[in-house]
């Protein structure tokens, strides 16, 4: 299975739009998360050579604006009614704004299937500036085990890792990557995570956005080959 990086901090070339927040393309057919800017990730899209129509899907990790903010341009481009999997815990605006743009929202409290090998844990709590918020990540599973990509692992990444653990309890844990939110943690926090993510038995890990240079380069060390840079315009096969 290919993850296609659409929208990130970096990119592989001066051409390609970068930014806060991040998108991915599972499959070429399920997208995660839409970055912070609409016409960045419509002109990413076209740089890196993807055609809409072949998107079956949209996951909203978050109701952030970084997750958000290309999902009206992208959805004005796209066919009627393409299925936008967000959380219970989103605004109402949120929801309002995705019908109206064209996209047919669906709630998803609890882990599911939604397309061939590819899941979404459903609404798992966190908190963020001491409010409430509500997040899911997306799950692959291939030959080489189970993947999870995040958009900015606010409930905490080992949290989200326990969570799908408890639907692939014989499965390894292949790549995990995405925002693991550890942009302000101290390196002792880093470190636990670290450790712990090696006892979870994860193979190799692709950390960005609001992970953090910081924890980034702690996971680089630890992990070794194993580490993934992640830019926008590459191409990771799980």
């Amino acid at each position: 299975m290919e993850i296609k990086v659409i929208f990130d901090k970096a990119a592989v070339t001066k051409q390609i739009y970068i930014g806060w927040g991040l998108s991915f393309l599972v499959d070429n057919r399920v997208l995660f998360d839409t970055g912070e800017k609409g016409g960045w990730l419509l002109g990413n899209i076209k740089l890196i050579g993807i055609n809409l129509n072949d998107i079956e899907s949209i996951v909203i990790s978050h109701d952030h604006w970084d997750h958000t903010g290309g999902l009206q341009s992208l959805l004005q481009q796209r066919k009627k009614d393409i299925p936008v999997y967000i959380c219970p815990g989103f605004s109402q605006e949120t929801r309002e704004k995705i019908a109206s743009y064209g996209g047919k929202p669906f709630e998803t409290r609890k882990f599911r299937e939604i397309a061939k090998g590819i899941y979404i844990t459903g609404e798992i709590s966190g908190i963020y500036k001491g409010k409430p918020i509500a997040e899911q990540a997306l799950v692959l599973k291939t030959v080489n085990g189970v993947s999870v990509i995040t958009g900015c692992a606010h409930p905490g990444i080992l949290k989200i890792l326990e969570v799908v653990k408890e639907h692939f309890k014989t499965e390894k844990l292949f790549v995990v990557m995405g925002g693991f939110h550890l942009l302000e943690e101290d390196k002792r926090v880093i470190d636990l995570i670290v450790r712990e993510s090696k006892i979870m038995g994860i193979e190799k890990v692709a950390p960005t956005h609001c992970s953090g240079e910081k924890a980034e380069d702690i996971f680089a060390q630890a992990y070794g080959k194993d580490f993934i840079k992640v830019r926008a315009g590459q191409s990771i096969e799980i």
